[in-house]
């Protein structure tokens, strides 16, 4: 595997955690300290630590060391690049649905009216 590859897998393993990512949302807003963070979460300082050393070695996260505080910031380099890779794929999926909507349009127009339709069209045609 490739090292941009290692860290794809690493950002999308981070990412998968409903946890992680409310932490990365908070952390969006500015810089915070790691006891701030842990504040809205049923679960232990330990337990938060651990959410954040995933998401440091995953680099989506920096910590700081201010006299007693930790402060943690946020670090959108993983998710530029998680972008960049979803952009693909979204060109991708972006012509198929082209591709798509040129063949029902063209199928639409191809089909006959049935005759409910000519009925409300000659109605029309008469007011």
């Amino acid at each position: 595997m490739t090292q941009a590859s290692d860290r794809l897998d690493a950002t999308f393993s981070a990412l998968a955690d409903p946890t992680r990512r409310a932490i990365l949302a908070r952390l969006a807003l500015g810089e915070t300290s790691v006891g701030d963070l842990a504040q809205p979460f049923d679960m232990s300082l330990p337990a938060i630590s651990k959410h954040l050393k995933v998401l440091e070695r995953a680099g989506l996260i920096a910590r700081g060391r201010d006299a007693q505080r930790r402060p943690c910031r946020l670090a959108a380099e993983p998710l530029q690049e998680v972008s960049d890779w979803v952009s693909t794929y979204r060109r991708f999926w972006e012509q198929r649905l082209d591709r798509l909507e040129a063949y029902l349009q063209e199928a639409q127009s191809a089909v006959p009216p049935s005759p409910r339709q000519r009925k409300r069209t000659d109605a029309r045609k008469r007011r």
